[in-house]
């Protein structure tokens, strides 16, 4: 799970990475770096395995996949609507099936139901898609051990205080703790 972190280019700071081999620790770490005075900007976790937010006591993220969801299911709503109780009154002459009703109920819940689901599918996948952020074609912090089930954190701390941090991280478990490079996946 990568989180954008808006950049500061500020010279008295550094970005650290911290590997950590389990879940556990790297809950304790993130809670060690709040106690230490980051606030959860300042953090991102990355991991190869989907982790939630409360199962690291961060707190939930924003997103507009929801709402383009119920968005995309009225319109798919509305297009059925419109299959169903207007295109038949566009042809120059009505077409009359047997005795059955101009507008049928069974065949018009089903048109219904499924342009409703069609449009809240196509939606939800335009909202994830676009709210992960992808393509992306800027470099990122990344570290080769989060494809073999290790859990990074990458942090922005003070320059002053980097070593402190670096002590904190690794008395909690931390594999390693680094200086974050950016790369091109």
């Amino acid at each position: 799970m990568a989180d954008n972190i808006s950049r500061e280019e500020n010279s008295g700071s550094v970005s650290l990475l911290a590997v950590f081999p389990d879940l556990g620790p790297a809950a304790d770490a993130i809670d060690k770096l709040r106690d230490l005075g980051l606030s959860d900007d300042y953090m991102n976790v990355i991991s190869g395995i989907p982790v939630t937010e409360a199962m690291l006591g961060r707190p939930n993220q924003w997103t507009n996949v929801p709402r383009l969801a119920a968005g995309g299911s009225i319109l798919g709503f509305c297009a059925g609507a419109f299959l169903v109780f207007v295109s038949p009154f566009l042809y120059p002459v009505p077409i009359q099936v047997g005795t059955q009703a101009f507008v049928p109920g069974p065949p018009t819940v089903v048109v219904l139901f499924e342009l409703t689901m069609l449009g809240m599918l196509l939606s939800t996948f335009l909202g994830v898609f676009l709210d992960s952020y992808f393509p992306n074609y800027r470099p990122m912090e990344y570290v080769k051990e989060v494809s073999d089930g290790k859990i990074a954190i990458f942090f922005i701390c003070p320059e002053e205080s980097r070593e402190k941090f670096t002590k904190a991280m690794t008395a909690l478990g931390a594999e390693k703790v680094e200086v974050a490079e950016v790369e091109h996946l």
